[in-house]
């Protein structure tokens, strides 16, 4: 694989520096050398993080912190497989429950964007129009369950909150990549805490969250500062991914091509991430799952069809 200098690449991505041009260009170089020794299935190559090291991009775009414990109503309990037959491939983002891929920045909100991912498909699923939410609103305001804003947090925590919280629309509360007051008194509802019947977890296995991301798009938690780094296109399946699980993203669905089948991801990195800000995932490979992603555990939303008055 070719690999463009680090002038043409800097140009190619628009980074300006100011004065530390040699030391961003050393981890270029660095970062180059890490992909050539570790790209054994090809899904790795030139991305927009070339410039920051393995401590700094995990300490700025993952964010993942805290341990799921089941509490209260809000835990539904786990859903494990039921043993019914499964479609071969599912992909809600084709099927008008999954919003446009968003960015996080440099805040460790990828636990918010997970969570409202999965609120925002669920809902759609079960009120039959897709309405975005606030991430914004989790990094303010959700700090009762132990999530810390742009500090990091967790999915179930973010549910949790929900529970008691209406959520706004993210045009009426929208993202800006840094903590601040809470401002839910002055937004538009989307989603009212009443229409949250509470959260499942999925079962560690491949038939679990299958079933699961049948009836639409589920919370993960992945390990982040290995592959995803540096991921260009095609289905990850490599040993060297990991399951030191420091991010949260979204599964929309699953496929296969050419034979390899694949869990279909939406990360929260803006589209010039991957592959249209997706990545795709090896999927039947048990154990731990590809990057870990059986093992957060998965989670997502219950969200009622209707509600009585």
């Amino acid at each position: 694989m070719a690999f463009p200098t680090f002038a043409a690449w800097a140009a190619m991505y628009g980074k300006v520096y100011n004065g530390d041009e040699s030391v961003r260009e050393a981890v270029y170089n660095a970062n180059i050398e890490y992909i050539q020794q570790n790209n054994d299935d090809g899904t790795m190559g030139v991305t927009q993080f070339m410039d920051l090291t393995l401590t700094e991009f995990k300490a700025q775009h993952t964010g993942l912190k805290g341990s799921s414990i089941p509490a209260g109503k809000a835990y539904l309990g786990r859903h494990t497989y039921s043993g019914a037959a499964l479609p071969e491939s599912v992909d809600w983002s084709t099927q008008g429950a999954v919003s446009p891929v968003k960015d996080q920045g440099t805040c460790g909100s990828c636990w918010a964007f997970s969570t409202v991912g999965s609120m925002e498909g669920r809902a759609q699923i079960a009120k039959g129009n897709l309405e975005q939410f606030s991430e914004q609103q989790f990094v303010d305001c959700d700090t009762t369950f132990g999530d810390q804003g742009c500090n990091g947090g967790l999915m179930d925590q973010g549910f949790q909150y929900a529970m008691q919280a209406d959520i706004c629309t993210e045009s009426t509360y929208a993202y800006k990549g840094v903590g601040g007051d809470c401002a839910v008194s002055s937004c538009t509802i989307g989603l009212k805490s009443s229409e949250i019947t509470g959260y499942k977890d999925v079962d560690a296995t491949e038939e679990a969250l299958a079933e699961a991301v049948a009836e639409g798009p589920v919370s993960v938690a992945v390990e982040a500062d290995t592959v995803f780094q540096f991921y260009n296109k095609g289905i990850v399946k490599t040993n060297f991914c990991g399951a030191n699980l420091d991010h949260g993203v979204l599964v929309v669905g699953y496929g296969v091509e050419s034979g390899n089948k694949y869990w279909k991801v939406k990360n929260s990195w803006a589209t010039s991430f991957g592959e249209d800000g997706y990545i795709r995932l090896s999927k039947g490979k048990g154990g731990k799952g590809e990057c870990g992603i059986l093992t957060g555990p998965p989670s997502y939303p219950v969200i009622a069809s209707s509600v009585s008055v």
